[in-house]
């Protein structure tokens, strides 16, 4: 990340994950899966470039677990 760039936070609650695999399949650059079909971050802070990427995985999450915010 440049300096100067607006960066943001990506929080995941593990407990409230079930596996539906929205989030990695809508934002493959913030998200992953583990072996069990699980979320997990690949990025816990991020750039404005992924801003979008990660919003849709949020607003995807069935149950909520997934929440950006600004630095």
């Amino acid at each position: 990340m440049s300096e100067g760039e607006a960066t943001y936070r990506v929080a995941l609650d593990k407990t409230a994950c079930v596996g539906h695999g929205r989030c990695y399949e809508l934002a493959p650059d913030v998200f992953d899966e583990d072996e069990a079909g699980y979320c997990v971050l690949i990025q816990e802070r991020i750039a404005q470039t992924l801003l979008v990427q990660a919003q849709s995985g949020e607003a995807n999450c069935p149950e909520g677990a997934i929440r950006i915010t600004r630095e």
